[in-house]
């Protein structure tokens, strides 16, 4: 079983940027695929970012290409979003996510992600 904690969440103006961490405790997950995901008031939990571990291979949705970047660090067993030029259209909850099946393709719904923390908000204001 593996636990996730994320952090990093707050308010910032548009333009600005937060940086979110996702530490993995109960096992090593440098096996896995890690992802962002995040769930706006009213909406559906949307892919962000994806990362293999193993590989160091990453996608992205289209709305944040070029502004985020997800990383991973194998000591620390956590996953980070750099999330630059921050939008009002950000705001949402923050939520990591493990794929413990990962055999080298990253996938985009939330129904493939056996692990989840409980999530960090993130505030754009305009």
């Amino acid at each position: 079983q593996v636990q996730l904690a994320e952090s990093g969440g707050g308010l910032v103006q548009a333009g600005g940027s937060l940086r979110l961490s996702c530490t993995a405790s109960g096992r090593p997950v440098s096996t896995y695929a890690m992802a962002w995901f995040r769930q706006a008031p009213g909406r559906e939990r949307d892919f962000v970012a994806a990362i293999g571990w193993s590989r160091g291979s990453t996608d992205y949705a289209d709305s944040v290409q070029g502004r985020f970047t997800i990383s991973r660090d194998t000591a620390a067993n956590a996953v980070y979003l750099q999330m630059n030029s921050l939008k009002p259209e950000d705001t949402a909850v923050y939520y990591c996510a493990a794929d413990r099946d990962y055999r080298g393709s990253l996938y985009y719904t939330r129904y493939d992600y056996d692990y989840w923390g409980q999530g960090t908000q993130v505030t754009v204001s305009s």
